[in-house]
């Protein structure tokens, strides 16, 4: 081989390993790249799963809202949410026995469509107490799959009595059984739903009244009027239409209305009419509602007091989707009024009273900013409801001390309206948008937060346990928007997980 030819095979061999080495640079570069991009992402999906079985007091990070550290989550000297019971002991003075089954529902007014019945019917057997009755209700499960637990929403039962399935207590399977036990601490209007799978058993047809009365003294008479979707059509009281309700001329009526769908509705009636009560709690000094809607967001009640016209005609109570009722005398009629463009105002409706409580020397101060943001839940890619920028399982957990008083700040930049519900406390508004409270005191235990709006609310935190503080627009709560209120010390025995067999969103 000439010199020559030595040379070009050297230079092809030259090349054929300079062009490896450039391949493997290459090669390398890539994988390097591919890992900066991908290592991220499958941190975050690892992150965002949540185990087969877990414990909500372990959820998050802990809040402590600028007051003392936790002292003993599951340590020396805890108590368990199962100690936090009812009177175990004594004769119930009311004593209801609920059967859960899944399948047809036969609406009030004959339409059949699938879900879930309690004793037959959907809604539900009214329960009536008055207050300082002890209640017994005892829920069993016929056949629903899911398995069910039964929350009594806006009463501020013992957190053992609360009914959300691995939080309070395990989901009930079927062919067993639970009891419930509370005495009934407040008069108001409020509702019952199952609180396990609840997107799907609520929606479904789960749930029934619930009204407490004032000891010995009903006052005038009660009308009900609760509001669901049934097959994505609205009904009060199970009934398509307009249901009559015969009264007398002149009888002063309080209409109970209870809005259990997932998105805020209004009521409003063809007459003047006083709003009494919100979320179970009476308004101070209500003044007379003309030609403006009361706006109630999902999960909550509010009661209209109106007179039966005194000549003989009805009067019509509406709500959206041409449901209502008409009282009267048996076959009088009222027109249709339409709806209101004009809302009454809670913010300035009444008149003032002590609070009972205050807010600017509140032992803790939390911040709930809602919003949305694009990630992982358990593993699924999507746009997720975020609190304070965090992501379930990471939302903030609130812990609280008995007797505190608690300042909270909710805030909402998600692009839509959202229905917040904190179990077991009632909460009072102090200002909207920086603009204070100036009627009654607007204490609520489910309240609308408007995109963009912010408020100022304060509770007392008497009734110790861990406590689901979420949004009843209940797919949301699926889809992450939840989080607890937790008393310092306070433990749970319950599993959240499919292991266990208890998710309550």
């Amino acid at each position: 081989m000439s010199a020559r030819d030595r040379g070009r095979a050297g230079d092809r061999l030259g090349g054929r390993v300079g062009g490896r080495v450039g391949g493997r640079t290459r090669l390398l570069v890539a994988v390097a790249l591919t890992l900066a991009l991908v290592g991220p992402l499958a941190w975050l999906w690892w992150s965002s799963l949540l185990p087969a079985s877990y414990s909500a007091a372990e959820m998050g990070e802990m809040d402590l809202g600028g007051g003392p550290g936790s002292s003993s989550h599951g340590g020396h000297g805890s108590t368990s949410v199962a100690e936090l019971s009812g009177p175990r002991t004594g004769e119930p003075d009311v004593v209801v026995d609920l059967t859960a089954r899944q399948g047809t529902v036969r609406l009030a007014d004959g339409e059949q469509v699938e879900g879930y019945t309690l004793d037959g019917s959907s809604p539900g057997p009214l329960v009536e107490a008055e207050v300082g009755d002890l209640v017994e209700v005892t829920l069993r499960n016929a056949d629903v799959a899911g398995g069910v637990a039964l929350h009594w929403h806006g009463v501020d039962v013992p957190n053992a009595e609360d009914g959300v399935a691995g939080v309070t207590q395990d989901a009930v399977a079927p062919g067993e059984s639970h009891t419930y036990r509370w005495v009934a601490p407040d008069a108001g209007t409020y509702w019952y739903h199952s609180h396990q799978l609840s997107h799907e058993q609520v929606v479904g047809g789960l749930l029934g009244p619930l009204v407490v009365h004032p000891r010995g003294d009903r006052g005038p008479r009660d009308v009900l009027a609760l509001a669901h979707l049934y097959a994505g059509k609205p009904t009060v009281n199970g009934r398509h239409g307009v249901e009559a309700v015969v009264a007398d001329p002149g009888e002063r009526v309080r209409v109970r209305v209870v809005n259990t769908d997932d998105g805020p509705t209004a009521v409003w009636a063809g007459a003047a009419y006083r709003l009494v009560a919100v979320d179970g709690t009476d308004v101070h000094r209500p003044g007379v509602v003309r030609d403006r809607a009361v706006a109630v967001p999902a999960g909550g009640r509010v009661d209209l007091e109106l007179d039966v016209p005194a000549d003989g005609s009805a009067v019509r109570v509406s709500l959206p989707g041409d449901v209502g009722l008409v009282i009267g005398p048996e076959g009088a009629s009222a027109p249709e009024v339409p709806e209101p463009g004009d809302r009454v105002d809670l913010l300035t409706y009444g008149e003032p009273a002590d609070l009972g409580l205050d807010p600017d020397r509140a032992d803790r101060r939390f911040g709930y900013s809602i919003g949305r943001r694009p990630g992982f839940l358990d593993g699924r890619p999507g746009l997720w409801w975020s609190v304070n920028g965090r992501l379930l399982p990471d939302m903030p957990m609130f812990v609280v001390r008995e007797g505190d008083v608690v300042r909270v700040s909710i805030s909402n930049h998600s692009g839509t309206v959202h229905p917040m519900h904190l179990h077991g406390h009632h909460t009072v508004v102090l200002s909207r948008d920086g603009v204070a409270a100036s009627g009654s005191p607007w204490w609520f235990d489910s309240l609308d937060v408007g995109d963009g709006h912010r408020f100022e609310v304060a509770f007392v935190a008497d009734n110790p346990g861990i406590w689901m503080d979420h949004c009843h627009n209940l797919a949301h709560a699926r889809e992450g928007l939840v989080t607890h209120l937790m008393y310092d010390g306070v433990t749970t025995p319950y599993r959240l997980g499919d292991d266990g067999g208890n998710v309550p969103e």
